[in-house]
């Protein structure tokens, strides 16, 4: 169970980074996390309502509300990373978000067998590679760089407080509105403040209602990433499960070369290859 909801995890995200890097090079960053985000709080509130998940409040929420406050930051500065590009910078230095979530586990005392231990470095070798390295050159790939490492720790440290903030399936349910409502506040302070200095919130033209669908697939993508991530670390060891949801990057990489015909360089290919493989080793030690 936890290989298949982790599995699930990186192609949820994979497919919602791959979408909120094509809006944001048409929308501001901030735009398209804002209005994501309340796209996936109204799905979410219906189905805590629907549910009942108002019962599993307690004082576990308070780690959804604080990963509430990180995920827009590094939602930000993914999503504006992978607008500056090249992939090949953004991806593969994303992959280091696995290293505090596997980071809290080893402290906590869990230990991964030696298969398992094998499939993480073949894994993680193989994202990297999948992402085609390119860290050469140009100020635009340094500041690509640095907002991709920020995003790795944000999101690595949203892997890990999602994964305490809740015990029930209902209580993911509230957790993840917490979340994302959070992530609405946050989101939408920061677009506020960015307005006043002077930053457009949206095109010339108004808002891009064409778009909406594919925002609140993004949204919707992310959240429910969050939600089988939770499931994952909860049924598995949290080394094993923050790995293989950390493949999303080569998920990215395979949605630019089926939707946009970008063509995968030989690295590229040698490394898809390679998180496969460590999936399997994995999943089956």
């Amino acid at each position: 169970m936890t290989a298949l909801f982790a599995l699930a995890t990186s192609v949820l995200w994979g497919l919602a980074d791959f979408g909120g890097g094509l809006l944001t090079r048409r929308l501001s960053a901030l735009t398209v996390v804002v209005v994501s985000q309340i796209a996936a709080a109204s799905v979410l509130g219906v189905v805590v309502v629907v549910t009942g998940a108002w019962s599993q409040a307690g004082p576990r929420l308070w780690f959804a509300f604080a990963a509430g406050l990180i995920g827009p930051v590094a939602l930000l500065s993914f999503y504006k990373a992978l607008a500056l590009g090249p992939m090949g910078v953004v991806s593969p230095l994303a992959t280091l978000s696995v290293a505090v979530p596997v980071g809290v586990a080893l402290v906590l005392g869990e230990r991964p067998g030696l298969l398992q231990a094998a499939g993480i470095a073949v894994a993680v070798a193989g994202v990297v590679l999948a992402g085609g390295p390119q860290l050469r050159g140009a100020p635009v790939q340094r500041r690509a760089i640095l907002l991709t490492l920020v995003a790795a720790l944000g999101f690595g440290t949203v892997f890990a407080l999602v994964a305490e903030a809740s015990t029930t399936v209902t209580g993911l349910f509230l957790a993840l509105f917490v979340q994302r409502v959070t992530n609405v506040a946050a989101g939408g302070a920061a677009l506020y403040a960015a307005v006043r200095r002077g930053a457009p919130a949206l095109p010339r033209d108004g808002f891009p209602w064409r778009s909406l669908p594919a925002l609140a697939f993004v949204g919707l993508a992310d959240v429910a990433a969050n939600g089988t991530y939770a499931i994952a670390a909860q049924h598995g060891p949290v080394t094993v499960a923050a790995v293989l949801a950390s493949l999303y990057p080569v998920v990215t990489a395979l949605a630019a070369r089926g939707l946009l015909s970008e063509r995968l360089r030989a690295v590229q290919a040698a490394g898809a290859g390679l998180s496969l493989l460590g999936a399997v080793l994995l999943a089956t030690g």
